[in-house]
């Protein structure tokens, strides 16, 4: 009676607040004050399934976990109802009993636990050079450096310049004399070519630094975005370091929850950063393939 349930059926939140459109967190409403609350939720022993938290996971008769709605709650013997805490279930008389007999109480109903939502795969997704050896992360561009090497630009769809060197968004063209990329509505300046990969795959082929390779189901090599990857049988997608591929979701031994990736430092400019490296102002940038993102101080921080 004091929350307030969230679309689907699986969540819900206190009341004075609503649920928020990505279905994981709780929103005050106008006027109540407070910040968003985040659901936690009991994992239940086999791992997929889970519980609103102060509740326990108890078996039901069908042998699906269910979820009394107290914390550290006795499970009864008829799979059906539960007891507060440091009670024992009275089945015949429907009633909760404490040792001392100074506490009696209905039994309560247990009611379906829903099976948690773990990180979805990751889709390996690359860009096939033309040489049919060499690979380019999916929305980036192949550019040929030499007459047996490629590059990568890290635009999709982009004007690979006459130097090798260099290339320009789509649309524009390159200016090598004033080193811009130049279009109708003014220039910019030229993007550095990097070589295509810096994780070896094979004698031949190479994924970008901070990817992990994994074969496709054609035999090529083919890049999954995660650092020490777990390829998935499906030679499709790919899970985190520490999750396994289980029928379209990454499991984690214990069915516990993977956490949000914390923000890291930026690098000043100039400081171990390589040509690789992702611009966030003009003194600050952070590693290639990770996102600027601004800290509580204002600085800037970076989302791996």
């Amino acid at each position: 009676p004091q929350s307030v349930p969230c679309a689907g059926g699986q969540h819900c939140c206190p009341r004075g607040s609503h649920c928020g459109a990505d279905g994981q967190s709780c929103i005050p409403d106008p006027g109540m004050g407070g910040t968003p609350v985040a659901p936690r939720a009991v994992p239940c022993p086999d791992g997929t399934s889970e519980c609103p938290d102060d509740a326990t996971c108890c078996v039901t008769a069908s042998g699906a976990w269910g979820c009394c709605p107290m914390p550290q709650a006795s499970c009864c013997a008829d799979k059906v109802h539960c007891c507060p805490h440091a009670t024992t279930c009275d089945l015949a008389r429907g009633r909760c009993l404490s040792p001392g007999g100074d506490r009696d109480v209905p039994l309560s109903t247990a009611f379906p636990a829903w099976k948690r939502q773990p990180p979805a795969p990751v889709e390996l997704r690359q860009v096939l050079c033309p040489d049919g050896r060499s690979a380019c992360p999916d929305g980036a561009t192949c550019c040929q450096l030499s007459p047996t090497q490629y590059g990568c630009c890290p635009l999709q769809n982009a004007v690979c310049c006459s130097d090798r060197q260099h290339c320009c968004p789509q649309g524009t063209t390159c200016d090598l004399t004033r080193s811009t990329c130049t279009s109708l509505g003014g220039s910019t300046a030229l993007a550095a070519l990097p070589t295509a990969g810096e994780i070896k795959c094979d004698e031949e082929t190479s994924c970008p630094d901070g990817n992990t390779c994994c074969r496709l189901s054609s035999g090529a090599w083919g890049c999954c975005p995660l650092e020490q990857a777990v390829c998935c049988g499906d030679h499709k997608h790919c899970c985190p370091r520490g999750y396994t591929c289980n029928g379209g979701s990454c499991l984690q031994e214990g069915g516990t929850r993977r956490p949000w990736v914390r923000k890291i430092p930026a690098l000043p400019r100039g400081a171990q950063v390589t040509s690789r490296s992702v611009k966030c102002d003009d003194e600050t940038s952070c590693p290639d393939g990770s996102t600027c993102c601004r800290l509580s101080l204002g600085t800037w921080g970076c989302c791996p």
